[in-house]
């Protein structure tokens, strides 16, 4: 992955201004050195799970996500369903005739949708204030990939039709993730840097998948997690160093439970909210805890 990386930022040093390449690499690399910090702390009056949060006071990793997976569809009178719009008459006729409501139309405002939860989740500061990562381009990449690749192992479930409306979502990332390339400074050999986080999402999701399997190993989710998401440098899994930070542990172990637990949320999602969109991820401006029954 490391390989991947160092090839696109070689690309983009060929293509723009020296200032605004600077600023996209620091934007890229610029995360939480996890390696660095646990070499070099110190014991402070600070608590540690304080570390990297803005908003929250405390964080108490251990208890989160302990709580019985349950479905993320919202609730029939929940103010953040969509809805497709019901027109009568002559309108809904001329609509018809233009294949509105034909079933691709129909796939592709839902998976729409879809993105948009995705995206709302990998966006709002409070996924990166709780497990204790840096915003930057990187980051918000591999956890755009993370929640894509949860919402496209559930619909594989689904059979054919879901596989179908997979590929509508997958082609609307693929279009934001374009415009998020572009808008880190990214204007020249877009097609080729676009190339190169294509391939880095497909060995990611390989892996994912891979670490779900019941034959895998304990630790190879949180490897997989440190490798795609934690991790500077694209290693295998965290050096002696970094798994004797108590405090990493503990975000890599909580981030392993969050994924497992959205996946197993995500299977007991029903088809009719997967399709249109109407479901939400487990907010984490108030995580479920050891004992927190979840509720919709």
């Amino acid at each position: 992955m490391l390989s991947r990386w160092s090839r696109a930022i070689a690309q983009i040093s060929q293509a723009g201004s020296q200032n605004r390449i600077l600023e996209f690499k620091s934007h890229l690399v610029g995360r939480q050195n996890y390696a660095k910090v646990a070499a070099a702390s110190t014991p402070t009056t600070v608590d540690p799970l304080e570390m990297g949060t803005t908003q929250n006071k405390m964080v108490n990793l251990d208890k989160m996500f302990w709580s019985k997976p349950c479905s993320l569809a919202l609730a029939l009178d929940s103010p953040l369903r969509i809805e497709d719009p019901k027109y009568e008459g002559i309108r809904r006729i001329i609509l018809k005739m233009l294949l509105f409501y034909s079933k691709q139309s129909t796939s592709i405002r839902g998976a729409n949708v879809v993105y948009k939860r995705i995206v709302s989740q990998v966006d709002k500061p409070a996924i990166y204030n709780v497990f204790n990562l840096e915003k930057t381009f990187k980051t918000t990449f591999s956890l755009l990939v993370l929640h894509l690749w949860l919402c496209l192992r559930h619909l594989k479930e689904e059979g054919k039709e879901g596989v179908e409306f997979g590929q509508y979502v997958y082609e609307i990332y693929n279009h934001d993730l374009e415009l998020r390339v572009s808008k880190a400074g990214v204007n020249l050999l877009l097609t080729r840097w676009m190339k190169d986080l294509e391939k880095i999402f497909y060995g990611n999701v390989v892996a994912y998948d891979a670490a779900m399997l019941p034959e895998a190993k304990k630790d190879e989710l949180p490897n997989v997690i440190w490798r795609n998401i934690f991790s500077d440098d694209g290693a295998a899994e965290p050096d002696n160093t970094v798994k004797h930070a108590v405090q990493f542990t503990m975000y890599l172990q909580a981030m392993s439970r969050y994924v497992r637990r959205e996946a197993s949320c995500l299977s007991l999602t029903d088809k009719e909210a997967m399709f249109s969109g109407n479901f939400t991820f487990t907010s984490l401006e108030n995580p479920p805890s050891r004992g927190d029954h979840a509720r919709r």
